[in-house]
């Protein structure tokens, strides 16, 4: 078998593997170049498995011990993707200057949040948690998962919330059309309006903060328009001081 091919194929394998926003690559091998890599993709997942920081534990754990070392309980903890990553880095004076902190991890899924829900938020003993969350789950982007489970996933992180007296904000998933990093996944934005409906029965009948950023921001079809967005999911500054505004009224 030639060697070269094989190294440039299971580079092709690895950065797909890795990649959690980015388009499928489509690529045919066949006989034993196939078995190879499909024993390369095997061996790679089984290393990641056991040695790799699934819910990226490690991207805060520097902040969290600074802040818990100078004796702080933040306000609020902003728990989310890359659009709360975004949110907290974009818009610093906003976090700053109301004694906020972010933890949104780009890519995240709602199950990797509950993971490090303890570390990233009930350790830091905020008064508030307010959790965006649920966009890159229906964009599958750690493989699918029902609406149901979706659901469960923020109900668990608001009953770890009020269980260490931590009050839990609910936010709407943010309007959505279509993934360009997952253009095969369909009915985004119908499915976007189900959860949401989901989440704010829940929030009201056990009288949770929810906060409703969808009707502010969605076109006629539901859609995130190119005013508050690059790519129809992530939001612009305009985008973000429609949101501040609205869910500072349920910081107070």
């Amino acid at each position: 078998m030639n060697k070269k091919f094989l190294i440039i194929i299971a580079t092709i394998c690895s950065a797909v593997c890795s990649a959690q926003e980015q388009p499928p690559l489509t690529i045919t091998i066949e006989g034993d170049n196939l078995k190879a890599v499909e024993k390369y993709i095997k061996e790679k997942t089984d290393r990641e498995w056991y040695n790799g920081d699934w819910a990226n534990f490690a991207r805060y754990a520097q902040a969290n011990t600074e802040l818990k070392a100078a004796g702080k309980k933040p306000k609020a903890v902003f728990m989310g993707n890359s659009i709360t990553e975004g949110w907290a880095n974009g818009r610093k004076d906003f976090f700053a200057n109301n004694d906020f902190v972010g933890r949104g991890i780009s890519g995240q899924v709602t199950s990797q949040m509950l993971v490090r829900f303890q570390a990233d938020v009930v350790d830091l003993q905020p008064k508030y948690v307010v959790i965006l969350a649920g966009t890159n789950d229906i964009a599958h982007n750690q493989g699918v998962i029902s609406l149901e489970h979706i659901f469960q996933n923020i109900k668990s992180m608001c009953q770890l919330a009020k269980a260490n007296n931590i009050k839990p904000v609910v936010c709407s998933i943010l309007p959505a059309c279509a993934y360009k990093w997952r253009p095969q996944v369909e009915n985004v934005a119908d499915s976007i309006k189900t959860l949401n409906a989901m989440l704010k029965e829940y929030a009201t009948k056990n009288k949770i903060a929810f906060v409703d950023f969808h009707p502010a921001l969605a076109d006629e079809n539901g859609c995130l328009p190119e005013k508050y967005s690059h790519d129809g999911v992530h939001c612009n500054r305009d985008a973000y001081v429609i949101m501040e505004k609205t869910v500072s009224e349920f910081l107070k």
